[in-house]
């Protein structure tokens, strides 16, 4: 066990990357209708059940909570030694963007080879949206994320204020977005900020201060304020279909895990702390942003070989279907030991020697509009193959632009304040719901 780490923020990213990789096992199925027609159907959203659980297992407020606590750890370490804003967000972006970029390369070469072997370009498209839906998560947070020196400082400054100010902007879009549509995508940043500013206080003890029956009651609150406004017609009771665009449901969600975070971090830390699960969380998180990243692609190249072949394909949500789901689950997990091998060391790339300095500014800033560019896209129109090979190209061109980063941001820090956006090693995952 690595001193000074927080076992439970490793272990509740360890959960939340299982339960994602099963849900998505789950939701994708890919139909072929008898006209030869594609389309991909979430076989869990049809299932009269399904609402009430997703509300319990939405976890993507839970992992901006957690990426405002270790977000806020790194920022104040390696501002202590001399680092920059943009020292921070050198790091944060190649975090990310180097197996990103791969991944859309990868993909991108795969698809376009399949369409000249004269695979159905219906397919192909379908293969790359469904492939690339990790992808706006990692937008999401990366957007919070290097906005973190800023929050940082606003916080220090004035906490309830800033997190007010946020709160603000939130509502304020959810209520126009049914004038302005488009206006909606702004809570892309301003809605994660705002849970990621939740972390913080959880970083400088807010929750820690308050006792059980408090915590409980802010859990209770939290899903009763969520509840009404449902109830209301405000917001759709499916919280998948509140993530995009995020609205303020999510808010309240987040709030609510934040408290249950707090609330049962004395038997997590137990848990986590047996043997056997901290080196099962440990050896998980030295791949988990790999796991993240080609968990949905294994599986939609997958499903996409099997309609070709036309092997047997039995309706979502059928008895069959249901049988068969643990199958797919083990051979998603078997086709991402290869993946984890040839690309997992991604992950742990060296960085400068800590006598280097950090890139230019422009050119940070620079790397950061060229990310930017392809994913606003894909945001706002969906993931096509020509926007797969686009982004691979703005992704490499961000890589080369802000180099290695500089070790000071990890020299004597803790493993996960290093690794946006789960601790880096051992765990270091990226998830979506």
């Amino acid at each position: 066990m690595v001193p000074g780490r927080d076992l439970v923020i490793d272990l509740a990213r360890f959960i939340c990357l299982a339960l994602v990789v099963v849900a998505h096992t789950m939701m994708v199925s890919p139909v072929l209708h008898p006209d030869g027609t594609v389309t991909s159907e979430n076989t869990l959203e049809n299932q009269p059940w399904f609402l009430p659980v997703i509300w319990v297992l939405q976890v993507m407020p839970l992992f901006f909570v957690a990426g405002g606590i270790t977000g806020l750890q790194s920022w104040r370490r390696l501002r202590s030694r001399g680092g920059s804003a943009y020292d921070y967000i050198q790091a944060r972006m190649l975090r990310l963007i180097r197996p990103a970029a791969v991944l859309l390369g990868v993909m991108f070469t795969g698809l376009w080879a399949a369409r000249l072997a004269g695979v159905d370009p219906q397919v192909i498209e379908l293969l790359a949206a469904g492939a690339g839906m990790p992808l706006w998560f990692l937008a999401a947070y990366l957007a919070a994320q290097l906005n973190v020196p800023c929050l940082a400082a606003l916080h220090a400054r004035a906490p309830w204020l800033t997190l007010a100010g946020l709160v603000s902007l939130v509502i304020a879009i959810d209520c126009l977005r049914g004038v302005l549509p488009l206006l909606a995508h702004a809570n892309m940043i301003f809605l994660w900020c705002a849970v990621q500013q939740l972390g913080f206080m959880v970083e400088d003890g807010w929750l820690q201060r308050l006792g059980r029956h408090n915590l409980a009651g802010i859990i209770l609150a939290g899903n009763l304020g969520l509840g009404l406004l449902v109830l209301l017609g405000l917001y759709p009771g499916n919280m998948l279909a509140n993530l995009n665009p995020p609205n303020a449901s999510l808010l309240f969600l987040g709030i609510s895990q934040a408290a249950a975070l707090q609330l049962f971090r004395p038997w997590l830390h137990r848990l986590a702390s047996v043997e056997w699960v901290l080196r099962l969380v440990a050896g998980a998180g030295r791949r988990a942003m790999t796991v993240y990243l080609w968990h949905l692609p294994v599986l939609a190249a997958m499903s996409g070989l099997l309609l070709l072949t036309g092997f047997p394909q039995p309706a979502g949500g059928t008895a069959a279907w249901w049988w068969g789901r643990p199958l797919v689950l083990l051979a998603v997990m078997a086709l991402l030991l290869p993946v984890l091998a040839l690309f997992g060391p991604l992950e742990e790339l060296p960085t400068a020697s800590s006598h280097t300095r950090g890139r230019p500014a422009a050119a940070v800033v620079t790397a950061a509009v060229v990310v930017f560019i392809p994913v606003s896209d894909a945001a706002l129109n969906g993931l096509t193959l020509g926007l797969l090979g686009g982004g691979a190209a703005c992704f490499v061109l961000a890589t080369l632009l802000l180099g290695r980063a500089p070790a000071r941001d990890t020299a004597g820090a803790r493993p996960e304040a290093s690794a946006p956006p789960l601790p880096h090693p051992p765990l270091s995952a990226n998830l979506e719901p």
